[in-house]
């Protein structure tokens, strides 16, 4: 293989222990980068695939290479300088075998640089090659490489590293895993000849999980980079079957394991608290709601505990079938708590739902709480006294409901709304207050998405779940016609508030920051508040009373938000400038006018929050997109097709599906997503065939062979089985 030529020899391999682990001990600063990665084991080494390849088996002649290709020169150096101006940098000529000169160019670079460059030596330079036969050709930090040593018989990959971790180190410690490890198949062969991709063509005639991992770190430098590097290699579609396979194993161990616990059977009385609170509700709910209030009642009968989504677009209602399962709860005897990612929402839910039930649990003793991190000490020592009394029946609040001084005397039933902008350990530290409350019952838990979850991730990340989904909105809600404009446009956009203010009709204006930053170039929302009061002042609404803007952001202590909000949903504010404090939970029906600055930089399921908040009344209303084109003059492909989905489509469920195509699946996880290595490999937009076998097959391997099942489980995901379970 050809030598580097670096600023400090290349390391080698650490000793390894007789299974190729590193071992515990070890403290080199190598080693402890594995740890970091995660790379521990000689199963997570071997998995450890690379980003990208280098082709060092052929030295290339500049004649037969264009720009943008990433290629091994070799020649002469014939000048070489440091350069002080504009930027210190160091810049050699080399004189190309074949023809022609290459200027390789340095601005990190050490003495050790130097001395391989020096004028008269013979180096072989590998990188991306830029310019042309005529514009002269350039190399950017490019790799050296000794001219004496042989060239590479295969490809080079190139890991994903970490500081401290080089290259060398880590090619030396995954050859050396992939001798030492265990690949003993776990998928029996009717699945893989199940597979709706044939993993035919393989050493031997097939892919087996060793012959598809051997090719993919060290690749036949025959095969197409392009082939490799888009994973659609069959090597690639073995691994991503592997590992969807484990996957879903995982979900269905969960649910087994949910299954073998006991949880509290809740039923209520016949015309119990659910009979009375729907009957006092001033509008009737949808059959959507109908539907999934009877899908969790049915959950919360049995004595397993229910796991269940319930996902609806924006102003579908889940507040309210949230509220009916408390009443079953509480009705039974027990205690609920909702807990809400901001005060902001938990005020809303909780102004709601005092409405609603407060008045059904007075006779009955029983009171609703309310718990976050910003009450008076003594209203909170208050609160704390009910709910370990059992006084408080339901309890809402923020991520405070989970603080380790709070203790339920009962809790039964627990609801987490927008619940992935909670953490696993927050879930799973609801969960346990509610064992020590019960004498060891787990609590039935329902957890709430605005967001609704595309079929493929359903099936993958959230697989372990029962979905509920309100497919449909309560009837009288207008429609909202959506806009996009140039930030040029926004003195238009200020005249049409004036109009709308004057009709007495409400607006929402977004802004990404509070303050002007230099390093971002975004109106803040304290400069916008400052322009619409000077640009509203004298105007009046249908009251003869001069129109009022307010601000909200952050940074505002809890009760001038609770002030504020206070007074935009009285309609005593005509406008309200905020950051997105306002995404989710915020509900005045009388707000027609949405504008969202630098709409550009939102995400799409970010932007459809923002615009739930109109079209909550019976008038039509408009959600404006204002974007800043960069100094380009054109905004990024991606916030096109945002900008894109947001005026073609209102529906939830494609806007999910296309912010998925757009970025992944990150968004969607949240932080379900931290220690659940899940789709390193496969593509939810791609991949769904796979993801369909994975499924079929699962339970099939459980049943026929839980041991292989349990070694395949332990093999793609390790101890990190727990996050399955919040």
């Amino acid at each position: 293989m050809a030598r580097a030529m670096s600023p400090a020899p290349e390391p080698v391999a650490a000793p390894a222990t007789a299974t190729g682990a590193v071992p515990a001990r070890a403290d080199s600063g190598p080693q402890r980068a594995l740890r970091r990665l995660g790379l521990v084991r000689p199963i997570d080494l071997a998995l450890h695939l690379p980003l990208r390849y280098e082709d060092l088996t052929r030295v290339r002649t500049l004649s037969e290479a264009r720009a943008g290709d990433e290629v091994l020169i070799e020649g002469s150096v014939i000048a070489t300088e440091v350069r002080p101006h504009p930027r210190r940098q160091l810049v050699a000529t080399l004189q190309v075998a074949g023809g022609g000169r290459c200027t390789l160019r340095f601005f990190t670079f050490y003495p050790s640089h130097q001395k391989a460059l020096a004028v008269g030596s013979r180096v072989r330079a590998h990188g991306e090659l830029r310019g042309s036969d005529w514009a002269g050709w350039t190399m950017m930090h490019p790799r050296l490489l000794s001219a004496d040593a042989p060239l590479s018989q295969g490809l080079t990959p190139v890991y994903p590293t970490t500081a401290g971790l080089p290259q060398a180190y880590l090619r030396a410690a995954i050859a050396h895993a992939l001798r030492q490890v265990d690949l003993t198949e776990t998928v029996p062969s009717d699945a893989l000849a199940d597979l709706p991709l044939p993993l035919a063509g393989g050493p031997g005639g097939h892919w087996t999980l060793r012959a598809a991992l051997q090719y993919l770190h060290q690749p036949d430098p025959r095969e197409p980079l392009a082939a490799l590097q888009d994973r659609q290699h069959p090597a690639w579609q073995r691994l991503k079957a592997e590992e969807l396979l484990a996957q879903q194993l995982a979900q269905v161990q969960a649910r087994r394991e949910r299954d073998a616990l006991r949880a509290p059977v809740l039923r209520a009385a016949p015309e119990g608290l659910p009979q009375r609170l729907q009957a006092a509700l001033p509008f009737a709910l949808t059959g959507a709601q109908r539907r999934v209030v009877a899908e969790i009642a049915a959950d919360l009968a049995r004595p397993v505990p229910m796991h269940r989504l319930l996902q609806g677009d924006v102003g579908s209602g889940k507040t309210v079938v949230a509220a009916l399962a408390a009443a079953v709860a509480i009705d039974a005897g027990w205690q609920c708590a909702l807990m809400a990612p901001t005060e902001i929402l938990a005020e809303q839910h909780f102004g709601k739902l005092v409405q609603w039930i407060e008045p059904l649990l007075a006779p009955l003793g029983r009171t609703v709480a309310w718990l976050t991190g910003s009450q008076p000490r003594a209203q909170r020592q208050a609160m704390l006294a009910r709910i370990a009394s059992g006084e408080a029946a339901l309890v809402v609040g923020t991520h405070a409901v989970i603080q380790e001084q709070v203790a339920f005397a009962r809790l039964g039933l627990a609801v987490i709304d927008e619940q992935h902008r909670f953490g696993v350990a927050q879930r799973l530290a609801l969960r346990r207050k509610a064992g020590a409350s019960a004498a060891g019952l787990e609590p039935h838990l329902l957890m709430m998405s605005a967001t609704p979850i595309p079929r493929t991730l359903a099936m993958t990340v959230y697989g372990d779940l029962d979905v509920s989904t309100i497919d449909e909105l309560p009837p009288g809600r207008s429609p909202i016609v959506t806009k996009v404009l140039a930030a040029h446009r926004r003195p238009a956009v200020i005249e049409r508030i004036r109009a709308q203010v004057a009709q007495g009709r409400q607006v929402y204006w977004v802004c990404p920051l509070i303050e002007e930053s230099e390093a971002l170039d975004l109106r803040a929302a304290t400069a916008t508040h400052a322009e619409l009061a000077q640009a509203l002042a004298g105007v009046h609404g249908p009251d003869g009373r001069p129109v009022q803007v307010g601000l909200l952001h952050a940074r505002l202590a809890a009760a001038e938000k609770k002030a504020i909000m206070a007074a935009f949903a009285a309609g005593a504010l005509a406008v309200l400038v905020s950051t997105t404090v306002i995404e989710v939970g915020v509900d005045v029906p009388n707000a027609s006018l949405m504008v969202i600055e630098h709409a550009e930089r939102f995400g799409l399921s970010q932007l459809h929050q923002l615009r739930g908040r109109v079209g909550r009344g019976t008038v039509a209303s408009v959600c404006l997109l204002l974007y800043s084109p960069g100094e380009s003059g054109r905004v990024s492909d991606s916030a096109r097709e945002r900008l894109r989905a947001m005026v073609e489509t209102q529906d939830g469920f494609e806007i999910a599906r296309r912010d998925l195509a757009i970025r992944g699946p990150g968004e969607f996880l949240g932080s379900r997503q931290s220690g659940t290595p899940l789709l390193r490999f496969a593509d939810l937009d791609t991949d769904e065939p796979l993801i369909e076998w994975a499924r079929r097959w699962a339970p099939r391997l459980w049943a026929r062979d839980p041991a292989a099942a349990q070694r395949h489980l332990e093999r793609w995901l390790g101890g990190k089985l727990d996050y399955l379970k919040a």
